[in-house]
């Protein structure tokens, strides 16, 4: 085990950007830059041995600036959409900029995807690490509170990229992590994740307007093309004339987890043709699975490639999107001096 660094390139503004690269007994290797703590590459065999990056990205800073996918994104302060963007906090009220019509996606300017993060790096029996940290201030993003944050990847010699997230705020907040990778797990210049094969354990979702806001119900996913409770190809059912899927174009939602709140477990699985295998387990309630219907068409991308829609997926552990201003949903609230710590997991095999 080890963490080899390297020279990523510069920011626009001249700043160095440093690839933090860790490397396990198995030969699996997981890279994430000090520019937005972003993952990089995610390196793993296939049932063949064949050694492939299994996620969507680029091959410079410059792509990482743009970046409108989010590719490997850490986000916060609040993943996820909030409706109205605005939230209340002990009777205050919080307006957030309205970055998706009149609601707020993913929190917004200055994304936590796009700012510099101090690094530090670590060796363990069986595993190596980055964490990065980083203050972010008070009313920064519209958000109250000086809430100082640590995102740590860890890969383990079982194949295990665990994304352990720490933070502190001397006021009261809403924190709602999440990562943003898309993962094709046949390599991520294999076009189309319509063949995967998906599991999540999950018996209901969270319904949505067209705007993509929680209604505040919990519906079932039985009979619907949102049942992946036994494994299912994401294309089966992709285009069917189902509202939720009509709202999102293609899968978008996000899954009422069957487990407790706090409870680190197996959430979901998701398998590519060729053999790759990748578990996800997490601790929070909530999962938004999104088939990467909005990709669009990003040039320049690793390898100088082209990614279009649906290129990738991505497995977004959260909170429940608008929690903060549904009673019922588990609420993301970080009382001041409170210590947030929340694990995700990515398991691979083959």
């Amino acid at each position: 085990m080890g963490v080899a660094k390297e020279v990523f390139g510069q920011t626009k503004n001249g700043e160095e950007v440093v690839k933090y690269t860790m490397e396990n007994a198995d030969g699996m290797k997981v890279s994430c830059i000090d520019y937005g703590a972003v993952i990089v590459n995610v390196i793993t065999p296939d049932a063949d041995g064949v050694m492939k990056d299994v996620v969507l990205g680029f091959d410079d800073v410059a792509g990482y600036e743009e970046n409108k996918p989010f590719f490997g994104a850490f986000i916060g302060r609040h993943a996820n959409r909030i409706g109205g963007a605005s939230f209340k906090v002990k009777g205050v009220s919080y307006e957030l900029e309205k970055n998706e019509e009149n609601n707020n996606l993913h929190s917004g300017n200055p994304d936590y995807h796009k700012v510099m993060y101090n690094a530090e790096c670590r060796e363990g029996k069986g595993y190596s690490s980055v964490r990065f940290m980083r203050l972010s201030p008070d009313m920064e993003q519209g958000y109250p509170g000086n809430l100082d944050i640590k995102v740590t990847y860890k890969l383990t010699d079982e194949n295990e990229l665990y994304i352990i997230y720490d933070a502190v705020s001397d006021k009261d907040t809403i924190v709602n992590f999440t990562n943003h990778t898309y993962f094709n797990l046949d390599g991520e210049d294999s076009g189309s994740i319509c063949e995967h094969t998906v599991r999540i354990n999950a018996s209901f979702f969270t319904p949505t307007g067209k705007d993509l806001i929680p209604t505040g119900e919990l519906a079932l996913v039985s009979a619907t093309p949102l049942d992946f409770t036994v494994p299912k190809k994401v294309g089966l059912m992709i285009d069917d004339d189902y509202e939720p899927l009509k709202f999102g174009k293609g899968y978008d939602n996000n899954f009422v987890l069957d487990k407790d709140n706090g409870v680190f477990a197996k959430v979901a699985e998701a398998r590519g043709t060729t053999g790759r295998v990748m578990e996800v387990y997490t601790d929070l309630p909530g999962m938004q699975f999104y088939s990467g219907n909005n990709i669009g068409t990003v040039k320049n991308a690793k390898g100088g490639r082209t990614y279009h829609s649906r290129d990738g997926l991505c497995f977004e552990t959260q909170y429940f999107p608008n929690s903060c201003n549904i009673p019922t949903f588990p609420s993301c609230v970080l009382k001041a001096g409170e210590k947030f710590h929340s694990e995700t997991m990515y398991k691979f095999s083959k």
